[in-house]
């Protein structure tokens, strides 16, 4: 195996040190977190961070790189509270990686792609159309990684929307189905097929042998 130490770590080459570590963590969700400032611009960007909290509430969290430069995203959350959360699939992932372009906070991406925004039962924020899931979000709270700056910002999920014939009948979504796409490092596409269940495991019954 080809071997790291922290200190060759430190030492590679930027752009080869990003590909590296961020791939290292294995696949991740692809989502396209949707937007609308208080002037009602609308944004839309990728996110590969996405990821379950807790079912009861129902949360999510993502983690959001360092404010240093704009972020159109966190902005608009910050300043409405909603924020919707939209599956990558098959035919949208061109367009989807696209909107990791740093546009200026006056230019929607759905402009410049072929992704369309959809409004849902009077929710301020924009879903994608066609994605297969969509959530509502609400902001709830964030939380300051002092490592490297980065934020956990936590949301409520106030309605989800499935695709009809991706709910089996114990509530599993399967993305499979739906073509949903997995991101490798920062640019890299998969689409997972789904191939077996192994269901709820508890301790099996170990039986000792006694003299």
């Amino acid at each position: 195996m080809t071997y790291f130490s922290a200190s060759d770590i430190e030492q590679l080459d930027h752009i080869y040190k990003i590909n590296l570590i961020n791939s290292s963590s294995g696949y991740k969700s692809a989502n396209l977190l949707g937007t609308r400032s208080a002037q009602g611009i609308e944004n839309v960007a990728v996110f590969s961070s996405v990821t379950h909290l807790g079912s009861s509430p129902a949360l999510l969290g993502f983690f959001l790189r360092p404010t240093t430069v704009l972020r159109n995203t966190y902005q608009n959350i910050k300043e409405t509270g909603f924020y919707t959360v939209n599956h990558i699939h098959q035919e949208i992932i061109q367009d989807a990686h696209h909107t990791s372009a740093k546009y200026e906070s006056n230019i929607s991406e759905f402009e410049v792609t072929n992704l369309k925004a959809e409004y849902k039962n009077d929710f301020y924020a924009p879903f994608v159309g066609r994605a297969p899931i969509q959530l509502a979000m609400e902001f709830v709270e964030e939380y300051p990684i002092k490592a490297n700056n980065t934020i956990l910002v936590v949301g409520k999920i106030k309605a989800l929307y499935v695709e009809d014939g991706l709910i089996e009948n114990d509530g599993f979504i399967n993305l499979s189905s739906a073509q949903v796409a997995a991101i490798n490092g920062l640019d890299g596409y998969s689409i997972p097929q789904a191939r077996e269940r192994y269901g709820y495991q508890r301790p099996k019954n170990l039986v000792t042998n006694k003299d």
